[in-house]
């Protein structure tokens, strides 16, 4: 039998992250099911042939080289009440302290015709490897992708890019529904139409129909997308997480995950649950939320290994801040949408545009923001910001005003910097802008 005194279940961004901080500390293995951990949000970009596939691959030195041992195989059982893990070939480890991060699968949705052969989902290694060699062989010629959220977007480019006639689908009635609101995402509609995306909205899906292979895509209003003989149909509608080998064990599972406190700590002793697999609360409304991106992951576990280490830190929630590029466009949300905060905040938005850089300089393009605020506290609760530029540090700047408690009045104080090449004129800002026509809103009664 093997002792470790930190095991960890799972090799993606939390393994890997516990491995960094407590590998040359404590004895710690990663087991790691898959041949390698991805990078997820880079996929289609693998597809897209900005960079080969192994690009995405994350090196196995990631876990090696901090001083963890990298355990390959997958786990059968867990016995919690002895401690131990068992292994697919017989192997068993015994650990002082669990740390799960199974993560989470992509979701193949219970109608007919998901299992033909040319159906998938898009997390995996094989799932790339299977897109990327069909498009390569020039085997495919239309794609249909449902999910219109970042990855099916992402995807769906992609394809469009290496000359793939393709149809994205989603039941809701705009584009990127849990980033940003519908009328904040009209340009990027536009875009994808621009691009030669034809794109369906309020569009569910009925069934795949197909011998062996899809052959076409049926809507839920009886409308039908032929592959022509020679298409995919790629599934990006969300994930569901990865607790089976759990059941029955005692360990709390919701709706959304494993159960953890503030602390990642379980139900059961000495078990810790962070990422995809987890089930917390949103930072805001303090209620179970979906938090399935890398983002939340890394946090959790770093705060895990430094409590593991002797700290004191507490996780406070997810606000989900995530970003992504449609054609010409960046665009990026945090906290809630409006359509989210409906029923449990009154809120009142704000709304400015300005331009990227000064207006008279060559590089200036417009961005525009908008701020979510409860309109009883006039704490900010969320953002959305769009622009030819990348939106990240305006959308993390939003997360933190959210984090730090911030209100509207507060960020009619934000002291920012000005450069003509960097930024609108010294005269304006779009968080101060948004946050004055929230308040102009108010005096107005």
């Amino acid at each position: 039998m093997n002792d470790k005194e930190i095991l960890v279940i799972g090799g993606g961004p939390a393994g890997i992250t516990i491995a960094k901080l407590l590998g040359k500390r404590k004895s710690v293995g990663i087991i790691r099911p898959e041949d390698y951990s991805m990078i997820y949000c880079a996929m289609p970009y693998a597809i897209e042939g900005l960079m080969p596939a192994e690009k995405v691959f994350k090196k196995d030195v990631l876990v090696t080289d901090a001083g963890a041992e990298l355990i390959r195989g997958t786990v059968t059982q867990v016995a919690f009440d002895q401690k131990t893990v068992t292994l697919h070939d017989g192997r068993v480890y015994r650990y002082d302290k669990l740390i799960i991060a199974t993560g989470a699968e992509p979701v193949r949705p219970p109608i007919q015709g998901v299992d033909l052969n040319n159906v998938h989902v898009f997390k995996t290694q094989k799932d790339l490897e299977r897109v990327q060699q069909a498009v390569k062989s020039d085997q495919i010629k239309k794609a249909v992708v449902v999910g219109a959220g970042a990855i099916g977007i992402e995807l769906v480019q992609a394809l469009n890019h290496v000359h793939v006639q393709t149809h994205l689908v989603d039941m809701a009635p705009s584009v990127l529904p849990n980033l940003v609101d519908a009328d904040f995402s009209q340009e990027v509609l536009r875009e994808l139409s621009d691009l030669g995306i034809h794109v369906h909205l309020n569009s569910s899906v009925r069934c795949v129909e197909g011998t062996d292979t899809a052959e076409r895509v049926v809507l839920a209003d009886g409308a039908s997308l032929s592959l022509d003989g020679s298409g995919i149909v790629v599934f990006a509608v969300g994930m569901h997480v990865n607790t089976a080998l759990f059941e029955g064990t005692g360990l709390e599972i919701g709706r959304q995950g494993i159960v953890i406190n503030n602390k990642m700590e379980t139900s059961i002793r000495d078990v810790y649950a962070v990422g995809d697999c987890a089930q917390y609360i949103s930072g805001i409304t303090g209620e179970p939320v979906p938090g399935k991106l890398a983002t939340n992951a890394v946090p959790m576990a770093r705060m895990l290994a430094k409590n593991l280490l002797g700290d004191h830190r507490t996780y406070r929630g997810f606000y989900n801040g995530a970003a992504t590029k449609v054609g010409k466009y960046f665009i990026g949300g945090t906290g809630l949408t409006v359509n989210a905060a409906q029923g449990r905040f009154d809120v009142v938005i704000g709304e400015a545009e300005l331009t990227t850089a000064f207006p008279i300089m060559p590089n200036a393009r417009p961005a525009k923001m908008k701020l979510v605020a409860d309109k009883n506290t006039l704490n900010i609760i969320g953002g959305q910001v769009l622009a030819e530029v990348p939106v990240t540090d305006k959308a993390d700047m939003i997360t933190l005003a959210i984090q730090a408690g911030l209100t509207v009045r507060d960020l009619t104080g934000f002291s920012y910097s000005a450069q003509p090449y960097q930024s609108f004129f010294p005269a304006n800002n779009l968080i101060v802008a948004c946050a004055e026509n929230i308040l102009g809103k108010l005096d107005k009664g």
